[in-house]
């Protein structure tokens, strides 16, 4: 049991290291192509890849019991919108040098999880939970009364994208890969006439003559689906409460590369905001360890 407890942090630990370093340093590289591109590029090999894998896996009967299901499919063509969203304001926030501003959003989000959780799951609060929630809105307020410029949109838009997100699949609680699956297949139209106005008008940088950079912009695909199955099955071993603290890794990671080796800017307004939203995560993170 300890022994499957201490593989899940491992990977959900990975998963996390994942998306706050390496998925950072392959987008930001890769951001070259255009933001719009990439945004495009991620939707499309996201599903292409989600294809491969769930024939590997031999999950295709779980995908056809799911889009048998009326209620499902709607659920998941609204949460394939709000994962869309996330996946593009990201990519925005890493092509325009707000890295840091992103990271708010997901230091943000499992706090914000919790109070969607009180209001739509009647899931019950203690006293830090609460305290937790109140930082995170009194660093929101701090920052529009004192600077409304410098209220980081894009954090706010990829905590409440993602923790939407989490709250629709977790009405409907399927597997994750395949939900994502029929949530990539919902944006794949859209994102192949994108491709198809971009590379009519030569602004395509994916071109058959080019195979190392088809290769490369390829990877956008595991680069996002890799990272989802480690942290994933960390949960499915050893519960959402560790691998919740394991998580932050993810902003921390992304916080430390925008200021130390991108060099974003950080106003003292921010840091302020920031301090709050870091308490908040201390006492959350402290509350979960309790709890488990």
């Amino acid at each position: 049991m300890n022994k499957e407890f201490n593989k899940g942090l491992l990977l959900a630990g990975f998963g996390s290291f994942w998306w706050g370093f390496l998925g950072v340093l392959y987008f930001k590289y890769i951001t070259f192509i255009g933001h719009i591109e990439l945004v495009v590029h991620r939707c499309l090999w996201t599903t292409f890849t989600l294809i491969i894998t769930t024939f590997l896996f031999s999950k295709w009967h779980i995908f056809f019991d799911i889009i048998k299901n009326t209620k499902y499919l709607i659920y998941l063509f609204f949460s394939g919108l709000l994962i869309f969203i996330n996946w593009a304001v990201w990519i925005y926030a890493i092509a325009t040098n707000r890295i840091i501003d992103a990271s708010f959003g997901y230091f943000m989000m499992p706090i914000l999880s919790v109070m969607l959780g009180c209001i739509f799951f009647k899931e019950k609060l203690n006293k830090k939970r609460i305290f937790s929630i109140i930082l995170v809105i009194i660093s929101i307020l701090y920052l529009l009364v004192v600077s409304f410029k410098s209220l980081p949109w894009v954090g706010l838009i990829v905590a409440l994208s993602w923790g939407f997100y989490n709250l629709i699949r977790k009405k409907i609680n399927i597997d994750t890969d395949i939900g994502l699956l029929i949530e990539s297949l919902y944006i794949l139209p859209f994102a192949l006439i994108a491709f198809y106005l971009i590379a009519s008008n030569g602004y395509n940088d994916f071109e058959l003559s080019n195979p190392p950079m088809m290769l490369f912009i390829f990877l956008a695909g595991p680069m996002t689906v890799i990272p989802l199955f480690l942290y994933v099955r960390g949960v499915e071993l050893c519960g959402l409460g560790p691998t919740g603290m394991i998580f932050y890794i993810t902003p921390t990671l992304q916080f430390l590369l925008g200021y130390f080796y991108y060099d974003e800017a950080f106003s003292l307004t921010k840091l302020v905001s920031f301090i709050f939203i870091w308490i908040a995560v201390i006492i959350y993170l402290k509350d979960l360890y309790e709890s488990n």
